[in-house]
């Protein structure tokens, strides 16, 4: 797994990355469940699913669709404990860059 402190090098190195634009659609969403695949969960956090790490948190939500009905502050303290990140931030920016570097082949 290319670690987000590795993507920057990484692409570096490769000569024929696909444009930004054959990856994806800028205006098409992409699902947090996408961002923070089983692979990315399963191997950074205590947890198989980020479904499964949201309905375990501290909190009423059941599924990642529910995420933004935790509160913030109770998110970072669980993420913190349950995760192998300081905080939500630092764990999205991780799972983004795993993201990125799997759409680019880069794993």
């Amino acid at each position: 797994m290319v670690l987000e402190r590795d993507l920057e090098a990484v692409t570096a190195e490769q000569d024929d990355l696909p444009d930004v634009d054959a990856m994806y659609d800028k205006c098409e969403e992409i699902a947090i469940t996408d961002v923070l695949d089983r692979e990315f969960v399963t191997e950074r956090t205590d947890f198989e699913t980020f479904d499964e790490l949201v309905s375990e948190s501290p909190s009423e939500a059941g599924s990642a669709a529910e995420l933004e009905t935790i509160p913030h502050g109770e998110w970072d303290e669980f993420v913190a404990e349950r995760t192998d990140f300081d905080d939500e931030e630092a764990f999205v920016l991780a799972a983004r860059d795993h993201w990125v570097a799997k759409r680019l082949d880069l794993t």
